[in-house]
C-alpha cells in the first residue's frame, strides 16, 4: 500500500473535493481521482459518495481517516528519532477565533515553542467555528459547546463582557453603537443589546471584534467587548464603562484520538494555563 494515497483520501475527506485537495496537494484534480481510485481497488471499498457536488466519506472512509491520522503523527515522530533531546514532537492545529488566538494564545506562544522545540502549532483563527467534526483542526477553543460529537470537551473558563459608550454620545442622545449581525442574535451580548434598545441603533455590525474595538476606540461608538481585549480601554477615561450581567462559557475540545497523546496533552495543559491567567 502506497502511503501517499492515504494522504490523499485524508485530504479529499478534509476538503470535500478532488480539486480543493489537490491544490492542498500541488497536484492535479485528475491525479487525485486516479491515485484515489488505485486505493478504493486495493482496499476493496468505496471511500467517497458523490452528493450535491460535494465528496461525502463513507463509514469505512471515516476510519481509513483515523488510522491514517494516528500514521501521520507516528511517521513524523520517527523521522526526528535521531534528534537528541528533541522530547514532544509533531504538529497540532488549534481552531479559535480570532481575538482569543490574538489577545490569549498568541502572546505567550513563543515561549512554549521554546520550551519544546520538536512542536509545532498551526492557529487556525476565524470569525467562524471550524468544522471540528471534519477534522479541520486537533483541538478547538470555541464560546459554544457542542451537542455531539466525537471529541473531548472540557469547560476552560467564564468570560465576562464590559458595554463601552463614548462620554461625548450621552445616552439620551443616543449615538452609533456596533454589535453582532443577525445570525449572532442568540448570543448574550446580542441578546443585552436588544433588551437596552440599542441595537436598533447599531448601523454597522461585525463578528469580528477587533472592528468593534477600533469603533469603540474611534469614541463614536458604543460597543461590547470581552474583558480578556480592553483592558487599554478600562484606562480611558473617555468612556462610560459598564460590567455586563453576562458570561460566556469557553470550551477545549480535542480530538478524541489524541487525547492521550503526550504532545497534544502538552498543548492542551499550555491552553488551559493561558486561561487560568485571566483571572491573574
Amino acid at each position: 500500500m502506497n502511503w501517499d494515497d492515504l494522504r490523499i483520501a485524508r485530504a479529499v475527506w478534509e476538503t470535500g473535493s478532488f480539486a480543493a485537495a489537490g491544490e492542498r496537494l500541488r497536484i492535479n484534480e485528475t491525479t487525485v481521482a486516479r491515485r484515489l481510485n488505485r486505493l478504493q481497488q486495493d482496499l476493496g471499498l468505496k471511500l467517497f459518495e458523490a452528493v450535491d457536488g460535494v465528496r461525502q466519506p463513507t463509514r469505512q472512509c471515516e476510519e481509513l481517516v483515523a488510522l491514517a491520522a494516528k500514521m501521520a503523527d507516528h511517521a513524523e515522530r520517527i523521522a526526528h528519532l535521531g534528534e537528541e533531546d528533541i522530547g514532544l514532537s509533531g504538529r497540532r492545529r488549534i481552531a479559535t477565533t480570532d481575538s482569543i488566538a490574538a489577545e490569549i494564545l498568541a502572546p505567550k506562544l513563543a515561549p512554549f515553542l521554546e520550551a519544546h522545540p520538536g512542536l509545532a502549532v498551526d492557529v487556525l483563527a476565524s470569525t467562524e467555528n471550524v468544522n471540528f467534526s471534519r477534522w479541520g483542526a486537533d483541538i478547538a477553543v470555541r464560546f459554544s459547546k457542542p451537542d455531539k460529537g466525537d471529541f473531548v470537551i472540557s469547560k476552560l473558563a467564564d468570560i465576562t463582557f464590559y458595554l463601552f459608550e463614548p462620554l461625548e454620545a450621552k445616552p439620551a442622545e443616543g449615538g452609533l453603537v456596533c454589535a453582532y449581525p443577525q445570525d449572532l442574535d442568540q448570543t448574550p451580548e446580542s441578546q443585552f443589546l436588544m433588551n437596552a434598545g440599542l441595537h436598533r441603533r447599531a448601523r454597522c455590525t461585525s463578528k469580528n471584534l477587533f472592528v468593534i474595538k477600533k469603533l469603540v476606540q474611534s469614541r463614536q461608538c458604543s460597543g461590547v467587548l470581552a474583558s480578556y481585549m480592553c483592558a487599554d480601554l478600562m484606562k480611558d477615561e473617555g468612556f462610560r464603562v459598564s460590567k455586563l450581567p453576562l458570561r460566556r462559557s469557553v470550551w477545549l475540545l480535542v480530538q478524541t484520538h489524541l487525547k492521550h497523546d503526550p504532545a497534544t496533552r502538552a498543548v492542551m495543559n499550555w491552553i488551559k494555563d493561558r486561561f487560568k491567567a485571566l483571572d491573574g
